[in-house]
């Protein structure tokens, strides 16, 4: 593994995972949004609070905020998000909340920071919100692959509803897609 590794750096190695995950979970990024989730991936690997934010608080907190500070707190939900929805989506059950909270939320604060005059980034944001679900699907691909998946679950299977209601559909067994928004009914 080390002559592998050898000379990469680590920006290379989470673009060839992130390339690998969304060829194999069938979720075509762009250039943009690929690069945005390697960014996010090595952004946030060490952010020690990922799990212990209560999101809709920041939320709510980050739409009181103005410029700056505005974009960065609602960035980093989005991104939060988006990592715990695609990585860790046992958190909305231990939470006890449906992963759409996860989803939804994140979907929101970047669509959120889309909606100011002034953002310079208004079109990208714009595109993380209509994304969110196949860069979620993308990052379960990348768990499953990385070896971290533990079978297919509930809240798996709801995030891949609604990123790819079709492909759910092949991976699944159909009754844990049935409350999927978007899935099959």
């Amino acid at each position: 593994m080390t002559n592998i590794l050898h000379g990469r750096t680590a920006t290379a190695l989470w673009q060839g995972l992130v390339h690998e995950a969304q060829a194999r979970a069938d979720a075509r990024l762009d250039e943009e949004l690929e690069s945005y989730l390697v960014f996010v991936l090595m952004r946030h690997l060490g952010d020690a609070e990922l799990n212990a934010r209560a999101l809709a608080l920041d939320y709510l907190d980050a739409l009181a905020r103005h410029g700056a500070l505005r974009e960065q707190a609602l960035r980093d939900t989005g991104d939060r998000c988006l990592l715990i929805a695609g990585l860790y989506p046992e958190q909305a059950e231990r939470r006890r909340v449906s992963l759409s909270y996860f989803l939804d939320l994140g979907s929101a604060a970047y669509a959120a920071e889309a909606e100011q005059p002034r953002s310079a980034l208004a079109a990208l944001y714009r595109h993380l919100a209509e994304a969110f679900a196949r860069l979620v699907r993308a990052l379960i691909e990348l768990r499953r692959w990385s070896g971290e998946w533990r079978g297919p679950d509930a809240l798996a299977a709801h995030a891949l509803g609604r990123a790819d209601p079709a492909g759910a559909a092949r991976d699944f067994p159909r009754a844990l897609l049935l409350d999927a928004p978007g899935g099959l009914h």
